[in-house]
């Protein structure tokens, strides 16, 4: 096979083509585009109506316990504003569904730290009470650990007697 090259044109134009295409065509396409567009946009949207009107006539209602059941439940009612927790608590039943984790963990983590840095009865008719775990380490900083004597070390029969159980148990 023969491929013979042509270093030049034999009529004298270059390698591109002279002729535009004219605005004509440019105009009547971008026509037709924003035509489509605006017929595809009155069809979903028509479509998404139908959808949304046969679900709302065939939506369970969302409990038999809630007495003022919101007609739909995907969108906050505006009384609430963004409150959507505010929301869930007065429209919806326990037990729900968790909405936000961190925040639940957040705020069990903001009550075990307040129970255990504040001081509060534990029981006030006996008298028991809680203190913070920073004072709890002072004290026992000051006072030191209680230690069982050896009875060898000459300490008084006094201290030995109050440090040391009554070795009488269990005997008859």
């Amino acid at each position: 096979m023969s491929n013979p090259t042509h270093p030049a044109k034999s009529n004298g134009h270059a390698d591109y083509e002279r002729k535009d295409i004219g605005a004509g065509g440019v105009v009547g396409f971008l026509i037709g585009l924003a035509a489509m567009l605006l017929i595809a946009f009155f069809l979903v949207k028509g479509f998404y109506s139908v959808l949304e009107k046969h679900f709302e006539a065939e939506q369970a209602p969302v409990s038999p316990l809630v007495n003022n059941a919101p007609k739909d439940t995907r969108r906050i009612p505006p009384q609430y504003g963004d409150n959507y927790q505010e929301y869930l608590k007065e429209g919806f039943p326990a037990p729900q569904l968790e909405t936000d984790e961190r925040t639940e963990l957040n705020d069990i983590r903001l009550r075990e730290e307040n129970v255990l840095s504040t001081y509060d009865y534990v029981d006030k008719n006996a008298g028991t009470v809680r203190i913070p775990i920073d004072r709890a380490m002072d004290l026992l900083a000051q006072r030191g650990l209680p230690v069982r004597s050896t009875g060898s070390s000459g300490a008084s029969s006094a201290e030995q007697a109050t440090a040391q159980p009554p070795q009488n148990k269990g005997k008859k």
